[in-house]
């Protein structure tokens, strides 16, 4: 029998999960800000001042680190012919009849379709974050920008928000995904099923 093949090495996964912990931290302190009804939430930082120090710095980290994975994994989202076909049979897809799908890479276009979202979205949220930290960067705009930049921000973030509920309702929806995250490791029957174009690539020696 054949062993497991490795999908992320400890490395990956490690950056991985510290972008995790970083986006429920900022998250977290940034809704604590965003409205009063969730103003409690600075409790879980020390309160207001402090909620209001480390937020922009929880951001900028959760950013430079999810900014690793993005070199790490660029050339692997990067849209195929292939995911053209695959979108187009989103209704295989939601009944998961991968059967009648094109073969997939390492990432489906859906999982690559996040991916961009999570970059532009992270991407928003940092220049828009500098127009808006008030302690270093604020005093360079005009009150205009900065609210312009306040709306932004926040339509950055509950799409980001709306992006990773996706992401993790399809670690556990698809079987031994969340298993490739904690471990590293993947059976040969699940890439054959979910990745079999990205199995093949492994096979030859070129799946990384």
């Amino acid at each position: 029998m054949k062993k497991d093949i490795q999908r992320y090495t400890a490395n990956e996964r490690s950056n991985h999960w510290v972008v995790a912990i970083l986006f429920f931290l900022a998250g977290l302190s940034g809704l604590a800000l965003f409205h009063p009804a969730m103003f409690w939430l600075t409790n879980l930082f020390g309160g207001g001042p402090w909620t209001r120090i480390l937020h922009p710095f929880l951001g900028v980290a959760m950013f430079l680190f999810f900014l690793g994975l993005v070199l790490r994994f660029a050339h692997h989202n990067l849209m195929e012919k292939r995911d053209m076909q695959w979108l187009r049979q989103w209704r295989d897809v939601v009944a998961n009849r991968e059967e009648n799908l094109p073969e997939v890479g390492r990432y489906n276009a859906g999982q690559k379709m996040l991916f961009w979202t999570l970059l532009l979205c992270m991407l928003v949220l940092l220049v828009t974050g500098f127009v808006m930290w008030r302690q270093y960067f604020s005093h360079l705009f005009g009150i205009e920008l900065i609210r312009i930049a306040s709306l932004l921000h926040a339509f950055a973030a509950f799409v980001l928000i709306c992006s990773i509920l996706v992401h993790i309702y399809a670690g556990l929806w698809v079987k031994g995904s969340m298993g490739a995250m904690l471990y590293g490791r993947v059976s040969r029957a699940w890439a054959r099923k979910h990745h079999h174009g990205w199995l093949k690539d492994v096979e030859k020696g070129k799946g990384h």
